[in-house]
């Protein structure tokens, strides 16, 4: 959509965008839990992911957040910045963010058709032949603006992939990121539904492959939330190991101690009460049991190694990944169209002059928090600037 309003801004120019589905937007409806987290003021190459994440850094320097911010703010949208710089609509809903664009399409004689999609392109003697499912085109300049196989309940799929691929390009290995992490179900299993602060950490063998730190959820079958979205795209092409800390910002020391007053304090309690007031209760109860603890017995019996023990799994929860969920249930896919045979300043194709793509086509990804919505608009704008 700004890739199409940027190319607009040329009055001369007749700009068509082109959308499979039945109404525009349908993905960028569901970002945040519906709120749309829409850029993040923080955003750097260091968010972004890829074999050349580098590429970002010239789009970024020309469209950091405060000129995305400013976009927006001139297309009507007013906004607020909350926890880690990320960006939302003050009205805290994702139509907010859609309305705008479709209105400024729409002033800005953007043709748009919608449940036409794209078939096949193809270059002829500099011009470029489309094929729809309802008819066909030719057109001076294509940007492929299709976004990534993420999210295919809503939308993603790979027809961008494919079309670049027709027109020469080649196309890493998908994986999906931003996506919730399957693990050993043993645990996650009580504790499908509770919630934790938390910091989590992705090993392979001894070597730290990722961190993440926030909201982590447990479900049926392994973790999700902010906290896990943060390594599941290691975890996805890697696997590996993770491990939770529950009380990221106590030592292993202050968190035995803790629990020495505790056993000082009730010593007739249950071990299944030893986080009371720490932790959720269910999620106490299971540590007790990792820690090879019996519920029933009495806190009073626990000598200081088993206390020590059990600190230490409040701060190292450990899981062996099993793998990550699918597409359909991912945020983000990571690996793409290769991104050298693009001109970063431009997005223009190295191969077919007055081809451009971006967003998430590309092998780009960013972490969690507004950073690939950020890259997705960055870039759109750039490829729709056409190489000027």
């Amino acid at each position: 959509m700004l890739a199409a309003l940027t190319a607009a801004e040329t009055e001369s120019q007749k700009v068509i965008l082109f959308e499979r589905q039945a109404r525009i937007g349908r993905k960028l409806m569901a970002t945040g839990n519906g709120r749309c987290n829409f850029t993040n003021t923080g955003a750097s190459v260091s968010n972004y992911h890829g074999a050349e994440p580098a590429f970002v850094r010239p789009v970024l320097e020309k469209l950091p957040p405060r000129k995305i911010l400013e976009i927006f703010s001139e297309l009507g949208l007013l906004c607020v910045e909350q926890y880690g710089g990320r960006v939302y609509p003050l009205s805290d809903s994702a139509g907010s963010v859609l309305d705008v664009l479709r209105f400024a399409l729409q002033s800005a004689g953007v043709e748009i058709h919608l449940s036409e999609p794209i078939l096949s392109v193809s270059c002829n003697k500099g011009k470029f032949e489309i094929h729809s499912a309802e008819s066909e085109y030719t057109a001076d300049y294509l940007i492929i603006a299709c976004g990534g196989k993420a999210g295919g309940k809503i939308g993603g799929v790979g027809d961008g992939y494919d079309l670049l691929k027709s027109l020469g390009h080649h196309c890493s290995k998908l994986y999906p990121a931003l996506v919730p992490i399957r693990t050993d179900t043993d645990y996650p299993r009580s504790l499908k539904g509770i919630r934790a602060e938390a910091k989590v950490s992705l090993y392979s063998g001894e070597y730290l492959q990722a961190e993440g730190t926030g909201e982590l959820q447990f479900t049926e079958n392994g973790i999700s939330g902010p906290a896990a979205f943060d390594i599941s795209r290691e975890a996805s092409v890697n696997g590996g190991k993770v491990t939770i800390d529950f009380l990221r910002d106590l030592s292993e020391s202050e968190v035995a101690e803790m629990l020495v007053r505790r056993k000082k304090l009730t010593p007739n309690l249950e071990n299944s009460n030893f986080f009371t007031g720490i932790l959720q209760s269910r999620l106490g109860l299971v540590l007790v049991k990792y820690s090879g603890l019996r519920p029933s017995e009495i806190i009073g019996d626990m000598n200081t190694k088993q206390i020590w023990e059990l600190a230490h799994s409040a701060k190292n929860f450990e899981m062996n990944v099993k793998g990550t969920d699918s597409f359909d249930n991912a945020q983000v896919t990571a690996g793409g169209i290769l991104t050298k045979e693009f001109v970063p300043e431009t997005l223009e194709s190295r191969l077919n002059k007055h081809l451009f793509a971006c967003g998430e086509v590309l092998d780009i990804d960013g972490d969690c928090g507004g950073y690939n919505l950020q890259w997705a608009w960055a870039s759109g704008y750039t490829a729709g600037r056409l190489g000027k």
